[in-house]
């Protein structure tokens, strides 16, 4: 086993609290007028004006910026895309992945425009990769929130950041939740839950299918 394999079966990255301890809010897709807004893992579709049943309130969208501009509890923020739609109508963006011998799955895309093959694992918390990784694509992980991450190692430092785009075949998301882990592992960068918590999962046997939802 590769010490690749043997992080991504315990990796377990500790984020940072984010604005609204309570609620964890984020910006699912965008329309012209409208937006779909995950609160606490539940999407609302809201129409500009209205609000989600845990009173976040949608002041306006900007489909050109892809952004939204929220308020919450008094406070007023702007949320960035993480799903891309292009209204096109078109049958979703999917990506059919075949199991190696040992079992793994694998898939090429790209970080920021730097092509990479990812190491596909539901089991990580987001995406990650290693501070060796990062700094060859350009990432200036030091910006980022400092934090730990639990590995087969023990303890080490990660940066919580986030990824401006990552593409894996059609599908693309934006503004990705990443943890960017010191030192050289892993040594292929992990397709976590912050990417395919997202998308439509389909397995049999030994053929996965990533399907965007929007």
């Amino acid at each position: 086993m590769t010490a690749t394999r043997a992080l991504l079966l315990t990796i377990a990255l500790a984020w940072p609290t984010g604005p609204w301890a309570a609620e964890k809010i984020s910006l699912y897709a965008l329309f012209k007028d409208k937006a779909m807004i995950l609160v606490d893992g539940q999407r609302h579709l809201v129409t500009a004006g209205g609000e989600t049943p845990e009173g976040v309130k949608l002041l306006s969208t900007d489909t050109e910026a892809e952004e939204a501009v929220i308020e919450f509890d008094g406070k007023r923020e702007v949320l960035k895309l993480g799903i891309v739609v292009d209204g096109s109508g078109g049958a979703p963006a999917s990506v059919t992945l075949y199991a190696d011998t040992t079992g793994f799955f694998h898939a090429d895309g790209s970080i920021n425009g730097a092509p990479v093959t990812f190491l596909v694992d539901t089991g990580a918390n987001t995406v990650a990769l290693s501070t060796d990784m990062a700094r060859r694509i350009g990432i200036d992980y030091a910006k980022g929130q400092a934090g730990i991450a639990k590995t087969a190692g023990g303890f080490v430092k990660m940066y919580a950041v986030r990824l401006d785009v990552v593409k894996v075949g059609e599908i693309v998301l934006r503004n990705v939740e990443a943890g960017i882990i010191e030192g050289s592992q892993p040594d292929t960068p992990l397709l976590g839950m912050s990417f395919l918590g997202k998308l439509n999962m389909k397995r049999e046997g030994q053929k996965l299918e990533l399907i965007q939802r929007y």
